[in-house]
């Protein structure tokens, strides 16, 4: 072993994934905490991305937000390890208040100026009766932190939800709140995370290949 590898120590990886597809992705409502179960293209999703994964790595753990759509998901990702998912409360959905359910014209028909700021400057949004950019940051980050530092030197899979994958995503990066429309996260789409010597890097983002055709 080199003297250089030997320094880093063992990496611990994070591959972060999106749930499968549901009802309201498109057209698109505020789906928020809602249960909504993974339609037939979402399973396809689910079994491609099982597969993918499969290929490269063997988890040591699979977490998951408590909403089925990501248990789900993560079911049929930890079946050929044997592993059952766990759920981690900080990676729920963001809490869309009096949004939840609605399409993006009836939101913008009853609170112009609060959907304008959530397109505009999202990291200053105020959803009506809901959750802010900056909340959901902070306990999806303290979640992730937690379960990092629970797995060192192992590899773990983590399915959540748009909203979260973005923000986690953008604290890797390095970029603020205000770019939280430039990450695009897809249906079972596929990031992977290193940390190394105690700093998160993003080696993959919104991988969509195995998904193909579908």
């Amino acid at each position: 072993m080199s003297v250089v590898a030997a320094t880093i120590g063992p990496v611990t990886t994070c591959l972060l994934v999106r749930h499968g597809h549901v009802e309201g992705i498109e057209p698109k409502r505020f789906r928020g905490r809602a249960e909504l179960p993974l339609t037939e293209l979402g399973r396809r999703q689910a079994a491609a991305l099982r597969d993918r994964i499969a290929r490269e790595w063997t988890p040591d753990a699979v977490y998951t937000s408590a909403l089925s759509r990501c248990v789900d998901t993560g079911a049929l990702i930890g079946a050929p390890h044997g592993l059952e998912p766990q759920q981690a409360a900080g990676l729920l959905d963001i809490d869309y208040g009096q949004w939840q359910g609605l399409t993006e014209d009836e939101a913008h028909a009853r609170w112009p100026d609060a959907w304008a700021r959530w397109h505009e400057q999202p990291q200053t949004a105020e959803i009506p009766g809901g959750e802010t950019l900056k909340g959901l940051a902070q306990r999806s980050l303290n979640a992730l932190e937690g379960l990092l530092l629970r797995h060192q030197g192992q590899t773990i899979v983590v399915v959540a939800h748009d909203s979260v994958n973005r923000v986690l995503l953008l604290h890797a990066l390095g970029l603020s709140l205000a770019r939280y429309w430039s990450i695009r996260q897809t249906p079972c789409t596929l990031n992977v995370l290193d940390v190394v010597c105690g700093q998160l890097q993003v080696r993959t983002l919104n991988e969509t290949g195995h998904t193909f055709g579908l």
